[in-house]
């Protein structure tokens, strides 16, 4: 009698022909083993594919994100433009040239001069004098110098840029391309350092991305499954200027770690290899050899 198993994978039914379901243990040993293959394809998007439990087409409310805040250590460019060009000039850091080792403070676009900020979150800003910048998105610190500059009666018309000079992630683990990114502009999240870094291996963890961040002194380490929409509600969705991003290897590429060229050239390992193979092969024969049963 020839018999066909059904299998449901994700709605979807397979079949598997078994030859004749009377042919004895082999023909019931080859069925499990197809079994267990069908559903172990089925089971391994679940183990790799992103954010799994989106609901597509539906608009979900995204959190105000303030961008990123100055920190002590940050540095950050302040320009300031005016139609007065000689007014607006001691307002700016002078751009120098490096050459040889050497500063050499030149007029060209050559490598502007950063404010550091300091560890109370102070810089000192030519003729404004100490300003508290800690806590301050770029706009904000560009509002600030912009209104005292009009309040004060420096200038009529300026105009403030900020940027920030030092903004870098870590991505590092299972990643295609681990490295330390420079980021322009002030937002990142982490599906974008992901894919700065070329996204997981085919070995990384979807549910074990960390998050190590240093903020005022302390380190907090975030967990975030990326299979999940979840993620986008975690503090660590959006990264800050520092962040290291490490994506956990899974069982398999653990496992690869241990067998390296000494372990290969081990006696021990061998006997164990060989062992196993004779009670496989001794398996299998007894499963092709033995009679089927009648029953």
């Amino acid at each position: 009698m020839t018999g066909v198993l059904p299998l449901i994978c994700g709605g979807t039914p397979f079949y598997i022909f078994s030859g004749r379901m009377k042919q004895g243990r082999f023909s019931l040993f080859a069925a499990l083993m197809a079994s267990a293959l069908v559903l172990s394809s089925c089971s391994t998007y679940k183990k790799i594919n992103y954010i799994q439990d989106v609901d597509t087409d539906v608009a979900e409310e995204i959190a105000i994100n303030r961008g990123i805040l100055i920190q002590p250590k940050d540095m950050v460019s302040i320009i300031v433009s005016s139609r007065n060009a000689e007014l607006a000039l001691m307002f700016n850091l002078p751009v120098v040239s490096y050459q040889a080792g050497s500063e050499i403070s030149v007029t060209s676009n050559q490598r502007l001069i950063g404010y550091v900020v300091d560890n109370d979150g102070n810089i000192d800003f030519p003729v404004l004098g100490t300003i508290h910048v800690a806590g301050m998105t770029r706009w904000e610190l560009a509002q600030h110098v912009k209104s005292r500059l009009l309040d004060e009666g420096y200038l009529t018309d300026p105009v403030v840029s900020v940027q920030f000079m030092n903004f870098k992630i870590s991505v590092m683990g299972e990643v295609t391309s681990p490295g330390t990114y420079t980021i322009e502009g002030d937002k990142i999240t982490l599906l974008e350092a992901l894919s700065l870094a070329r996204d997981m291996t085919i070995f990384g963890r979807r549910d074990c991305v960390y998050v190590i961040r240093e903020k005022d002194g302390s380190r907090t380490t975030y967990k975030v499954d990326v299979r999940s929409k979840e993620m986008f509600d975690s503090p660590a969705y959006y990264l800050q200027q520092n962040d290291v991003v490490y994506v956990e290897p899974n069982k398999v590429r653990a496992g690869q770690s241990t067998i390296n060229e000494n372990s290969l050239k081990s006696v021990s390992l061998w006997v164990s290899v060989g062992s196993f193979l004779t009670s496989l092969a001794t398996m299998i024969a007894t499963i092709l050899l033995r009679k089927p049963s009648n029953g």
